[in-house]
This record gives C-alpha cells, structure tokens and sequence, in this order.
C-alpha cells in the first residue's frame, strides 16, 4: 500500500508541479491515470496520498516530495510573521528569516512550498471526488467524499489566511485570494484568482458538507467533529460568532472530546490524547514533526531553539503558578540562554493538534461578544480552562481579557498572525491589513499562469 500511495503521489505532482519540465520516468515509477482511479481501494490510495503530502511523507530511501505544511510549516510562519513580541527567530533559514522580519521576496521559499503543496493537495481531493462513483458501498462512498472536501476546505482555508487579506465581517471582500480549483490536475488550465469572499464560501461549503457525510468517529483520520470543529474557526475567523459559538458548542457537547487533567498531558506524548480533535499522524518512520525541528534543542531532535520565547510573552502571565507560563525549558549547547516551549518537544508527536481547548475559547469569546451563555457562561469557561492549568480565578472579563487567555493557551501552535488580523490589531509595529503581512504569489506560478495578479507591494 506504501508503494501505491507513492506512485499516486508521484503522478500527481508530475502534473501538478512539474508541469513545464520534461519527464523520463522509467515504466515501473508512474501509472496510468486510469489504473489509478479505476478501483475504490485505489481511490482510498489517493486520498491517503493527500494526508501525506500533508504530513511531508515519503517512502523509505526516498527524498520528500513536498514540504509538509501541515507538519509544522503553517505553524511556524504564522507565529513568526504575526510575532509582537511573544518569540526571537535565531535560526538561518533565508525563507524564513525574511518571514520574521517581515520582507518577504517574491521568491520566498515557504511562500512557494505551501502554495505548492496546497494545491498538491488538491489535486488529490479533486481527483477523489470525481472519482466517487467507483464506490458502490454509500457509507464507504459518503466517508470518502467527506474525508476530501474536509481536506479542501481545510487547505483553502490556510491559504486564503496567507495569500489574501483579512475577511471583513462587514462585507466588502472583493479583494483577491486564491484561485478556486475544483477539478482534477490539468496542465492547461489557466484561471485567475477568486475573491476572498468566494474562498471562504467554497470553504463554508466544503466543511459543512464534510460534517454531513463524515462519521460521529473515524480513526486517526478526520470525522466529523474535525470538520465542525475547522467550520467553528472559520466562523470565527469571518466574524460570524453565533455560527462559530454553535459550531464549537456542538463539538464540545457531541464529539467525546474533553480537555486532559492537565495541561502539559496535552503534549507530554507522541500519540493523540483525549483533548485532540484531529492531527496529522508522525512516527518514527513516516512523517516530519517541523515544529519539533524549529522549536526544540538539538537533544530532543531539533535544531537548537530556532524559535524561543521571549520575556515579553512570559509578562503576559498574571500568576507564576499558572502550568502555561512555565511549561518550557532552558536551551542548552547552540541554544544556550534561550528559553523553548515544551509544546513541541517530542520529536514524532502528531502534528498541528486541533485541540478541544480552542473550542472553549470560542465559545467563551462567542458568548462574550454575543451576551449569551450557551453551554457555559463566558466567565465560567474561561476559569475552567485556567484552572486546567492551576491559574487563579478571574472575577470579571473584558474581551482583552478573553484575546489574551487564547493567546496563553494557543502560543506557538500557529494561531498568532491569524488571531491578531481578525481583531485587527497590529503586529510588530504594522497595522493589521498591511501587505507585509500577506505573502506574495509565487512567481513560478504566475509564469506559468499569468492570469495570477500579485499581490499589492510586491513585484
């Protein structure tokens, strides 16, 4: 099975990536797009094909085909281009470094390989959809379809956040953002970008679809609770509160997830705990953990603190015992004096965690700006989830208060740039709609489709 979803992978991405270059590829290294999808199992290889390009997988012996954005890449250019001043970047890294100071080049490396792999990604999916009639099992044919457009929804999601400016809950969004591709991989296809408002359409449509079809469980792979609970952040990313109230609160009372007793039993393992909603699966023999190589010392895996934090983050806190404030550690070797998150300290820990403690946080936050108390009044849950970590009581609450508890509790995990531009906030001195802080299209594939426009203050 490993051997097909590589040559499902390799196929693909000759069409998807490598579309201007010629190919001569032995017999035994590709396969036919009909003998790809011309059974269910191979339509399930495809769709495995999609989580691991994901996750930055690739046979044994066999260089990485893509970057792995969801093994830690989006993580890390969120927290490094949306950093005020919770983290240092001491790694050298030119993509990067240009992330962190917030220069980004045309050519910027990670600028590329996330808009590369995004539509790698997609390439798969839309291929599994149009393939759905190859199934004649309908719970088998339902899961699959919603296993696809919950990835779809999820990749367009993360890009629209990168390639385009922040949506705008008063309307408006006629501003560019990806192009909408709903079709299997064609070389010659040339459309333009779509607006934001468009994506974030197709997205709601994606996800809402993924949680009709997908089942209440469904292994290490996405149900339908993940995809509720991705539509709760997309709410809340549109400013839709009581949509991404609802969709948190179903989640929180439906899906069997809770938070773990403590805070650090969050993270203190390679496999899912009982708080985790989704994640990309790591081990030891499959897959990249990037947060664990930018964030941890070198014993633990990593480079040497990459990413550290900062003081300023650590004066945030209002206690000393809260488990937050001092669930990290001192570096040691090239990153002596640097202080490193626990958080991603486990070499082959799943990747980008979607954690049932978020969903308390939008709820909370929901309810606050709403006036409601739906599942449990605003004040009530913000203390809940402080005292998971043992911090004090709070006696009242300001929405600053809320935004800040999110930030304590979601640090490093790649929420920064994208909370600070929807409460329109500035961030490392530039205002929140600043096209510093938005990525440029990648020339590469403006060349090869030039009906891409750049974006504003790039070339």
């Amino acid at each position: 099975m490993k051997q097909i979803k590589f040559l499902v992978i390799l196929f693909f991405s000759m069409i998807a990536i490598s579309c201007e270059k010629e190919l001569d590829l032995e017999p035994q290294q590709s396969i036919s797009i009909g003998a790809a999808t011309e059974t269910p199992e191979n339509i399930n290889s495809i769709l495995l094909a999609a989580y691991d390009i994901g996750r930055n997988t690739s046979p044994d012996n066999v260089a990485p085909l893509y970057n792995g954005n969801y093994s830690g890449e989006l993580n890390i250019v969120s927290e490094l281009l949306g950093n005020t001043d919770q983290v240092s970047w001491n790694g050298t890294f030119a993509n990067l470094s240009e992330i962190a100071s917030k220069a980004l080049l045309n050519n910027n490396g990670s600028a590329l390989n996330i808009y590369n792999d995004s539509y790698a990604i997609m390439g798969h999916v839309n291929t599994v959809l149009a393939n759905l009639d190859k199934f004649d099992d309908a719970a088998e044919r339902d899961r699959v379809e919603g296993e696809a457009k919950f990835l779809r929804g999820l990749v367009y999601f993360d890009m629209v956040k990168l390639y385009g400016q922040q949506y705008n809950a008063s309307g408006g969004n006629t501003q560019l953002g990806v192009p909408i591709i709903l079709t299997p991989p064609d070389i010659t296809i040339r459309i333009p970008r779509n607006t934001v408002e468009e994506v974030y359409a197709q997205i709601v449509s994606d996800l809402g679809d993924a949680y009709a079809k997908l089942p209440d469980t469904n292994d290490a792979r996405a149900d339908k609770y993940a995809a509720q609970a991705m539509l709760a952040r997309v709410y809340l990313q549109q400013g839709n509160f009581t949509a991404a109230r609802d969709a948190a609160d179903d989640v929180l009372q439906n899906s069997g997830h809770e938070l773990t007793a403590t805070f650090a039993e969050a993270f203190d393992t390679d496999d899912n705990t009982v708080e985790t909603i989704f994640s990309w699966i790591i081990n030891n023999q499959e897959g990249t953990n990037l947060t664990n190589t930018h964030y941890a010392t070198e014993a633990l895996g990593g480079r040497g603190g990459d990413i550290a934090i900062t003081q300023d983050y650590l004066d945030k806190f209002d206690s000393d015992v809260d488990e937050r404030k001092n669930f990290n550690y001192p570096g040691e070797g090239v990153s002596t004096g640097l202080t490193l998150t626990s958080k991603h300290t486990r070499q082959f820990a799943n990747a980008t965690p979607v954690r049932i403690a978020e969903m308390h946080l939008i709820r909370a936050e929901c309810n606050f700006r709403l006036g409601s108390s739906v599942g449990l009044p605003p004040l009530d849950e913000i203390n809940a989830l402080r005292a998971r970590s043992s911090a004090p009581a709070l006696g009242s609450l300001t929405l600053d208060l809320i935004l800040l508890e999110r930030e304590l509790e979601l640090a490093f995990e790649g929420f920064t740039l994208h909370d600070y531009k929807r409460t329109q906030r500035a961030i490392g001195g530039l205002p929140f709609d600043d096209n510093k802080l938005v990525f440029p299209i990648p020339q590469s594939a403006r060349d090869r489709n030039p009906l891409l426009e750049q974006n504003q203050g790039y070339n």
